[in-house]
C-alpha cells in the first residue's frame, strides 16, 4: 500500500495534499484543513448503509481525511432502512452531518424534505472536474448539487467460471442471443447454464433494465425511470417478452424457475462458484467478485471472471450502475467539516484508498486505474468509466421505495410472479403500471 500510495503522490494527486492547492483540474482548494489540521478538535458523524469489510473499508478513507485535516469522524451504519433511521435522528437533534445515501430516489426525497445543504462552490469544482456529467445529474435535485457519488456499482457484468465454459467448448458471447445460444450449450454438456436469484426481486430487476436499457435505448430507458412514459408501452412489452423467453427454459436456468425462486443473491452465486456447482454463468454487478473470492476462495481472473452483458438485438451493449453518495444534512452540527470531508471524497486521493483495500469502484474519472488491486476490478471499473455518459442508474432505485424498493412489493414480487409464469408479458406490464402509477402518484 505505502508504494502505491508514493506512485499516487509523484502525480496530480500529490498536489492535493497541500492546503490550498489545487485539485487536479478543478481550479479550487482542496479541504479545509490540509496539511494545518485547520479542522483539528472538529468531528465528523457520517451514516450509511455498509458494515462489515466495506465499512472497515470505508473507515480506512475516514482515517485518511482526519490525517490529512485533523477532524476526527465517527462511523453509525443504518442497514438498508437509511431514510427512516436519518428521519428518526433529524426528528431526535441527533442528525449525522453526513449521509451515504444508496439510491437516487432516496437523495431526492432528503432534498425535498428540506434536509440537505448543496454542495459548496469548492466541492462543486472537485466535482465538475472529477466526475462525468451523467453523475453530477444524478446528484442534484431541481439542478442543485446535493450529492457526490464516492462509490459506484457496475451492474452490466455476466459472471462465468472459465472452467465450465472452456470444458463445453464456448468462448463469451457478444449479444444476447449469442449468450443464449452459449448457455445451452454449457446445458448440453451437463451443467446449467444460468444461476438466477429470483428469491431477492431487485436481481430481477436489474435483468430487466439491462435488457431494456439495450434494446430501447438510454432516452426510452429515463423516460420510463421518471414514469413519463407507462409501463404497458410497447418497449416494456418487447423487453418483458426477451426476459420470459430466457426464464421459461429450463435448460438455460438451474433447477428451473422453481429453483430460481428459492435463490437468493448469495445462493446464486454459490451454484456457480460454490464447492459442488450447478451452473456455469450468474448475472449480477460487479461485487458477485467480493462473494466469490471472500466465501468460495476464488481466484478472481483465474476462477471466476466476467464478461459485459451483451447487447440485445439492434442495440448497444448497456452500462447500468448504481452507487452511494454523499450529502451533508443542514441539522448536522458540524457543517463545515462535513463539507470538508466531502470535498476530500470528490479527490481520487481518497478513492485511491479504497480502491487498494478492494471491493470498490469509484465514478471517478481521475483516479488511476493501477490503484485497483487486480485486473479484472481494473477492467470493471475502466469499463465504467469509459461509458461515460451512456451509463444509466439503476431503474428502480430511481423509483419511489414503494415501487421499487420493496420486498414482497412493486416491481419486485411483480416480475417475482413473472419469472414463476413468463406467459403474459402484457399482463405483466400491466400490473407494473397500476403498481407504478399508485407509487409515483399519477
Amino acid at each position: 500500500m505505502m508504494r502505491r500510495r508514493t506512485t499516487l503522490l509523484t502525480g496530480c494527486t500529490a498536489l492535493v495534499l497541500a492546503l490550498g492547492v489545487t485539485a487536479c483540474g478543478s481550479g479550487e482548494p482542496v479541504a479545509a484543513g490540509g496539511g494545518d489540521k485547520a479542522l483539528g478538535g472538529q468531528s465528523v458523524s457520517v451514516a450509511g448503509v455498509w458494515s462489515g469489510s466495506e465499512q472497515k473499508n470505508f473507515q480506512k478513507v475516514l482515517d485518511a481525511f482526519t490525517e490529512k485535516t485533523g477532524a476526527t469522524t465517527q462511523f453509525v451504519s443504518t442497514g438498508d432502512n437509511v431514510s427512516t433511521v436519518v428521519g428518526s435522528k433529524i426528528e431526535g437533534g441527533n442528525a449525522p452531518d453526513v449521509v451515504m445515501v444508496p439510491q437516487v430516489g432516496v437523495l431526492k426525497q432528503f432534498a425535498e424534505e428540506g434536509w440537505l445543504k448543496p454542495l459548496d462552490k469548492k466541492v462543486q469544482g472537485t466535482v465538475e472536474a472529477n466526475f462525468a456529467e451523467v453523475w453530477q445529474n444524478y446528484g442534484s435535485v431541481d439542478g442543485t448539487l446535493y450529492g457526490l457519488y464516492f462509490k459506484a456499482a457496475h451492474k452490466s457484468t455476466v459472471w462465468y467460471s472459465p472452467e465450465a465454459l472452456e470444458q463445453a467448448g464456448v468462448t463469451p458471447p457478444k449479444t444476447y442471443d449469442a449468450m443464449l445460444k452459449a448457455g445451452r450449450t454449457v446445458s448440453d454438456s451437463g451443467l446449467a447454464a444460468f444461476s438466477v436469484a429470483g428469491q431477492d426481486g431487485w436481481t430481477l430487476t436489474d435483468w430487466f433494465e439491462n435488457v431494456y436499457l439495450s434494446q430501447a435505448g438510454p432516452e426510452k430507458y429515463d423516460a420510463l425511470a421518471a414514469h413519463e412514459i407507462k409501463w404497458t408501452d410497447p418497449t416494456v412489452v418487447e423487453a418483458l417478452t426477451t426476459l420470459g423467453g430466457l426464464f421459461k427454459d429450463k435448460q438455460l436456468i438451474a433447477g428451473g424457475q422453481k429453483e430460481a425462486l428459492n435463490t437468493d443473491f448469495p445462493g446464486s452465486v454459490e451454484k456457480v462458484f460454490g464447492p459442488q456447482p450447478d451452473a456455469a454463468m450468474v448475472y449480477e454487478g460487479d461485487f458477485v467478485a467480493g462473494v466469490a473470492k471472500d466465501q468460495f476462495g476464488k481466484d478472481i481472473g483465474t476462477d471466476a471472471n466476467f464478461f459485459p452483458f451483451p447487447p440485445v438485438g439492434d442495440g448497444k451493449a448497456p452500462v447500468v450502475s448504481g452507487g452511494d453518495a454523499a450529502v451533508v444534512l443542514k441539522d448536522g452540527k458540524n457543517a463545515e467539516a462535513g463539507m470538508a470531508l466531502l470535498e476530500y471524497l470528490a479527490t481520487p486521493e481518497a478513492a485511491a484508498v479504497w480502491a487498494e483495500a478492494g471491493g470498490f469502484l469509484s465514478p471517478n474519472k481521475e483516479l488511476d486505474l493501477s490503484s485497483y488491486g487486480d485486473d479484472v476490478t481494473r477492467a470493471t471499473a475502466e469499463s465504467l468509466i469509459k461509458a461515460g455518459d451512456s451509463v444509466r442508474f439503476d431503474m428502480s432505485d430511481q423509483a419511489p421505495a414503494a415501487f421499487g424498493g420493496t420486498k414482497g412489493a412493486g416491481e419486485w414480487k411483480i416480475l417475482q410472479d413473472f419469472l414463476r409464469d413468463p406467459s403474459d408479458p402484457k399482463k405483466t406490464a400491466a400490473e407494473l403500471e397500476k403498481a407504478a402509477a399508485k407509487a409515483y402518484g399519477n
